[in-house]
């Protein structure tokens, strides 16, 4: 079980363990789900409709802008930004699942409250994921850029993208969108946890409840998790994208309709009045096939390296007992 586990003490973790399974996690279910990514970012800043039906804007579908991206980019295109996007995977699930661990430590230390109950799983989750976005931001900026670019490209590469917009627009532009991640990150990553501490708990038997492992049944909970936490607070997602492009118009031209806007009132102001209501919506279905899948792999992969480390330990030990028992 992820956080804090009392009843388990065989399976106690460090938070230096916590950190080192949370960054592996997260550079894995980055490599796979990186495609699905670059599509929603796409699609969250296509000023136009988003519609097969009626075509205004250059991406109208999964298929149709998977299609367009492969044809004008290349295959590699759906990797833009990798790098730091994976510096941001393995920071972020570090600083994240460090965080909750130390957190729900803490709170069945100083608290008359169950550790492992899911309203405790989801204030921790919210609080770490704010500490790790926090630390983090900078990164994520830096993937949306490289992501929303298309050919010719504006940064060459991760060292000229930092040295040309700390150059032209300030080292404060590395924060542009922190308001809405803020107010975005706790309840979506407080769901995560809360709605996948739920399902462990209905799917696996009381005698299993303190079980952790990477298995199925983590895979299929967290992916649940995933849906649900990213449909709730989806728009927030999508005005942190709109404000992290501000400007970097000159590069999206291409791709249509280009829009700047004085911040978060400003944006939210400006899509319902242009867009409408689905304006807040645009991206979502690879938003949720990437929540799905992001969010059921980092807890499979987490508790997988986890029990990786915990047998490995254990494992450890039992050669060091053998040792001293032959040594005697």
């Amino acid at each position: 079980m992820v956080g804090f586990d009392p009843s388990a003490q065989g399976a106690v973790r460090s938070p230096e363990e916590a950190a080192l399974a949370g960054s592996a996690a997260g550079m894995v279910t980055r490599a796979l789900i990186s495609p699905l990514d670059v599509l929603k970012i796409r699609f969250q800043l296509q000023i136009e409709r988003v519609s097969s039906q009626q075509p205004e804007g250059k991406y109208r579908g999964l298929f149709q802008a998977s299609r367009c991206i492969h044809s004008e980019e290349g295959l590699f295109a759906f990797w833009k930004g990798h790098i730091p996007a994976q510096l941001l995977s393995i920071c972020f699930g570090a600083v994240q699942f460090a965080s909750f661990e130390l957190l729900t430590e803490a709170a069945h230390k100083t608290t008359s409250y169950d550790s492992q109950t899911a309203g405790v799983h989801f204030v921790c989750g919210g609080l770490a994921a704010c500490s790790a976005t926090v630390v983090c931001q900078p990164l994520d900026t830096l993937r949306t850029r490289f992501a929303a670019q298309g050919e010719p490209k504006v940064y060459r590469n991760l060292r000229h993208a930092v040295s040309t917009m700390c150059r032209s627009e300030g080292v404060l532009t590395f924060y542009r969108g922190l308001a809405p991640t803020l107010m975005a990150v706790f309840p979506y990553a407080g769901l995560q946890f809360f709605t996948y501490n739920v399902f462990k708990k209905v799917l696996a038997p009381s005698s299993d409840a303190g079980k952790s492992g990477g298995n199925l049944r983590s895979l299929i909970c967290g992916s649940g998790a995933g849906v649900i936490s990213k449909t709730i607070t989806y728009p927030f997602d999508l005005f942190k994208k709109r404000l992290q492009v501000g400007g970097f118009e000159a590069a999206r031209v291409h791709f249509g309709q280009v829009r700047s806007y004085r911040g978060l009132v400003d944006c939210m102001l400006q899509i319902a009045k242009e867009e409408g209501l689905r304006g807040f919506f645009k991206g979502l279905s690879p938003s949720l096939v990437k929540a799905a899948l992001s969010t059921g792999f980092t807890f499979f992969w987490y508790e997988f390296f986890l029990n990786a480390m915990r047998n490995h330990r254990e494992r450890q030990r039992t050669k060091d007992l053998i040792q001293d028992s032959k040594g005697r």
